[in-house]
């Protein structure tokens, strides 16, 4: 969930948010202890605010989504690279927050990109998150993508022999770098969204449209900010 909307990473954490800029004007304590939401240390899963009609719930960033496509959240922030995997029709994505900025990248070890790069492969072994997207890719191009799918430390796979390529997010290439690989091609950029359940906007649209307007509103009252 998105706490502020001001160009800067976004913490969960209420102590690192402060430092930040100014919150939503929904996201208040109605009673004490409200806040827990943006406590990691929190375990509960549902949070109210002090608009009644908004509950919170943090979901890992994959899930975000699939919540929001099934009707279990109307509203939801999310990746763009989540949007591309898995393409989900019942969800509508009418902002770019204008965050979170970064790219959906073929990487590999240098010596074996240049022994033996893409443009020569009929078949490629990939280890990555996003086996839609990388397969949809590859077979753009005439070449057969077997992936392996990981949902963390993919870095590795090229070192272990696992595959030749990987496909990950790289936002600043330091942790590619680390493990001695270096991107190949950009496959997408990627910004956070706000998304909305189809039926929801449908059946609630005057509600809907309101938080539509809002962070529209927002995002663009940051984006005057950043150019001042």
């Amino acid at each position: 969930m998105v706490y502020k909307i001001n160009g800067h990473h976004l913490h969960r954490s209420a102590e690192e948010q402060s430092k930040q800029g100014e919150p939503l004007s929904f996201i208040e304590e109605s009673e004490p202890g409200d806040l827990a939401f943006f406590d990691d240390k929190d375990r509960r899963l549902r949070f109210k605010t002090a608009n009644p009609a908004v509950d919170l719930i943090p979901v890992k960033p994959f899930d975000v989504a699939t919540f929001v496509a099934h009707g279990g959240a109307k509203l939801g922030i999310v990746g763009a690279d989540v949007l591309y995997e898995f393409g989900y029709s019942e969800v509508y994505s009418p902002v770019d927050l204008g965050i979170g900025h970064c790219r959906l990248s073929l990487a590999g070890e240098p010596d074996i990109i240049q022994a033996n790069p893409v443009a020569t492969m009929s078949h490629i072994k990939i280890a990555t998150k996003y086996p839609n997207v990388t397969k949809a890719y590859f077979a753009k191009q005439g070449i057969q993508a077997e992936c392996i799918k990981l949902n963390g430390s993919i870095e590795l796979g090229p070192k272990l022999d696992m595959c030749t390529r990987i496909v990950d997010i790289v936002t600043t290439g330091n942790t590619l770098k680390a493990n001695g690989l270096v991107e190949e091609a950009v496959l997408h950029t990627a910004t956070s969204r706000l998304i909305v359940n189809r039926a929801a906007l449908k059946t609630q649209n005057q509600e809907m449209r309101s938080w539509i307007d809002a962070f529209t509103t927002a995002v663009a009252a940051a984006a005057g900010n950043s150019n001042d």
